[in-house]
């Protein structure tokens, strides 16, 4: 007897392989009720070419033997060119159709689209789904066969209903396995090879063989949805897969006692089936977060105030000590490193994140970046609907440089009082508002009354998708704000904003600068008219910057007032712009805010110039907080110093204090060496070193010649560097720190630190830095 049931659940992962030559798909859903498996059978590989390639491109598959199925389909090119499409019953099939496309010169369309993420785009699946099929229990999971898959509005599971666990790996340089580390909130485990003292958490075993088997046997017990790390698929997966090859070993790590394969591929390099694997460094970039660095101990210290046990100095070379003579130690940290990673997911809601995105974007929970292929999920099922395909890379029928945000030169000086009135999301807002969108430009370059964009850019008012989408998106974040969402609000804010980068990026198969160049120089068009609206009102703009303009507001009217001109800029703005566009038959999305009032408020010149300066300013916004932007005091790679130097000049500027003695009591102290710990430069290193050739930046110049007298000193790309600046030239620090160097050259860091800064204010301040500092010396 046939049973069916039907499922809803979160899609933790995708297959597509052959089986006696016929495509199948399976699925790796979690429910309510436990983990699903889902398996889709009898769907079709398909690509496109224009009809007019159609024929020439069946003889071909004929003449190779392959066997297909050609339609003539009502879609479209971009270009009006009528299209066919090749179905292909098993993967084999369709790509030896792509080689034989390539060999007989057909141009193929849609033929990157993976057969899975297409199976569920075009159902408008994305991160849940409804699944029904024949039901069997197999190995104690729910299985679905002959299955169909639909779009799914049930609420999705949050991440404390998934099981997740964070795995930490600990070995040699060699990649020889010492450690494997579990944690989540109910299971603390290390299995160590070697002999010792017994704990609850602490498990020996005799040799890499069993430790890898042990890790098998922990994983079916636990089964966990998730596994989280620390860089855990380019190091621990990888590594744990290499040992296991070199020992001959299987790691049925998967659900279904699936094997881990680990592939060279960027996206999908880990096929887990059953189980997402999530990266800590991955997620925190995804969700836009910024660190000095993604090492673990600095995340781990900046968002928890907690520290690795193993910290700075050669960390291999310890652990490989620890593991020779101090065991219990090398497993206290490797299980402590499990928990902080526990700790990061659970402090910045990763997983919840991750799950947020995968429901507005239909990407898998473990994407890196993928803004092109999250706009790609949600355009091209909309696009197929209304006749057309999808260009390919490179398709765009022009080609030249879209400008970029508008900023416009500034007034530099001092200043009491000054407003910052900032559009709201204006780039989604602009697109909203003009209907500016890939197939909006095709159709609209074809019909009359269409919303002129530049660049001979012409849009439909009828035919588009993207601005419902971001209408949709818009309203949706809304929903969270009130719901209290954050992680959601986030996720919806960074994919709003991401539209428009996809539309400016070559790596985008609907590139056409058109299409950007219509929303960054429509937003210059809406900054100049906002300063113009602002003046007229008898107030002065002073900097402006893509979405932000700065008002000068008399320097003797109170907070209140200030408060109540803002206000009053903001509706005359807003209702100036749904005047104008009304007249024009749109309806305006465009909302401009007050932000906040700084005051003082301080606007440097460029180094030695009186030209105002852009992107870079300082002040005291309305809750007391001293802001700088772009400034040294905001940026990595000055020292402490020049941030605590500049810092306290600012504060002393906006307080009316006196900065002379100040100023030469802090280079009486440089010169003295009392500040020689905040003189350390960090700066990472943008290449591996034997690429740098010719004009060797400092970081690089120190880490060589510390390589001459230490050759076993290992550093890569992207690690960070830090060093002082000598007499003897940029030296690196090491394990010794700051002590340790010599002959420090106080006159750089005088010259290179101090006095840029103070001569942003020379004006403001009414002073000469050199003439401060030569009267100084001339003391002594």
């Amino acid at each position: 007897m046939v049973i069916e049931r039907t499922f809803s659940g979160l899609i933790l992962t995708k297959q597509q392989f052959d089986r006696d030559g016929k495509l199948i798909l399976v699925f790796w859903l979690k429910s309510k009720e436990g983990p699903v498996r889902v398996e889709v059978a009898g769907e079709q590989a398909v690509v496109f070419c224009l009809s007019e390639d159609a024929k020439w491109y069946a003889d071909a598959l004929n003449r190779e033997g392959i066997a297909f199925e050609q339609k003539s389909l009502s879609l479209k090119h971009f270009n009006q060119s009528n299209v066919s499409g090749f179905y292909f019953t098993s993967l084999k099939a369709f790509f030896a159709a792509k080689e034989t496309a390539n060999e007989a010169g057909v141009i193929l369309y849609e033929q990157d689209v993976r057969h899975a993420e297409r199976y569920l785009m075009e159902r408008f699946i994305q991160g849940q789904a409804w699944a029904k099929g024949q039901y069997k229990l197999s190995q104690g999971v729910h299985c679905l066969y002959q299955a169909k898959l639909a779009k799914s509005e049930q609420a999705s599971l949050a991440a404390h209903e998934l099981t997740c666990v964070s795995l930490d790996i600990e070995c040699s340089g060699l990649g020889v396995l010492y450690s494997i580390g579990f944690y989540n909130a109910h299971y603390q485990k290390v299995v160590m090879i070697g002999q010792g003292e017994s704990y609850e958490w602490l498990e020996w075993v005799a040799d890499e063989t069993t430790l890898l088997k042990r890790f098998v046997a922990i994983t079916q017990e636990l089964d966990p949805d998730v596994f989280i790390g620390w860089n855990v698929i380019d190091f621990d997966f990888v590594m744990l897969a290499k040992r296991a090859e070199a020992l001959g070993i299987k790691l049925p790590l998967g659900r279904f006692a699936s094997q881990l394969r680990v592939t060279q591929s960027k996206i999908n390099k880990l096929n887990l089936p059953g189980r997402m694997v999530l990266d800590g460094i991955d997620m925190l970039k995804n969700a836009s977060y910024h660190f000095s660095s993604f090492r673990l101990g600095q995340v781990s210290h900046e968002l928890l105030g907690e520290e690795k046990l193993i910290q700075g100095g050669d960390t291999l070379a310890e652990i490989e000590r620890q593991f020779k003579h101090e065991k219990l130690a090398l497993a206290k940290y490797n299980l402590q490193d499990c928990k902080l990673v526990w700790d990061i997911f659970q402090n910045k809601s990763l997983i919840d994140f991750a799950i947020a995105r995968s429901k507005l974007t239909g990407l898998d929970l473990n994407r890196l970046g993928g803004s092109v292929a999250a706009f790609t999920n949600l355009y091209l099922p909309h696009l197929h609907r209304a006749g057309y395909i999808a260009p390919n890379l490179g398709d765009s029928p022009v080609q030249f440089e879209s400008p970029g945000g508008y900023v416009m030169d500034s007034l530099p000086g001092l200043y009491q009082n000054v407003l910052v009135l900032d559009y709201k999301s204006l780039y989604p807002s602009i697109i909203r508002t003009f209907k500016i969108d890939p197939m909006g430009l095709v159709e609209g370059l074809m019909q009359d009354d269409a919303i002129e964009g530049f660049n001979g850019a012409q849009f439909s008012r009828t035919k588009h998708f993207i601005p419902s989408l971001i209408k949709q998106l818009w309203q949706a974040r809304e929903a969270a704000k009130k719901a209290k969402d954050e992680t959601m609000s986030y996720a919806i804010k960074i994919i709003m904003n991401s539209f428009y980068g996809v539309l400016g990026s070559t790596g985008c198969r609907f590139y056409d600068p058109r299409l950007s160049s219509s929303i960054t120089m429509r937003g210059h068009e809406i900054m100049k008219k906002t300063k113009q609206l602002i003046e007229e009102a008898g107030y002065q703009v002073i900097y402006g910057d893509t979405d932000s303009t700065f008002v000068s507001i008399d320097g003797e009217a109170s907070k209140a007032k200030c408060n109540d001109i803002g206000k009053q800029l903001v509706n005359k703005i807003n209702s100036y712009w749904q005047a104008e566009l009304c007249e024009k038959g749109l309806d305006s999305a465009l909302e401009i805010e007050f932000e906040t009032h700084y005051h003082p408020f301080f606007m440097p010149t460029l180094r030695g110039e009186a030209t105002g300066s852009k992107k870079r300013y300082a002040g005291i916004n309305q809750d007391g907080e001293l802001i700088f932007k772009g400034l040294e005091a905001a940026r990595g790679d000055w020292t402490r110093l020049a941030k605590e130097f500049q810092t306290e000049l600012y504060q002393r500027l906006f307080n009316n204090q006196a900065v002379d003695d100040y100023i030469t009591q802090q280079v009486s102290a440089l010169k003295s060496g009392a500040f020689d710990d905040k003189l350390v430069y960090r700066k990472r290193l943008g290449q591996e070193l034997e690429m740098y050739r010719r004009n060797i930046p400092p970081h690089v110049r120190a880490v060589l010649d510390y390589q001459l007298k230490h050759p076993d000193f290992f550093i890569k790309r992207g690690d960070w560097v830090n060093y002082l600046v000598t007499l003897d030239g940029p030296v690196y620090l090491a394990e010794g720190g700051v002590s340790e160097v010599n002959r420090i050259d106080y006159q750089h860091y005088l010259d290179k630190q101090l006095k840029p800064i103070v001569e942003a204010l020379e004006k403001a301040l009414m002073l000469n830095f050199e003439q401060l500092v030569n009267e100084q010396q001339s003391l002594f």
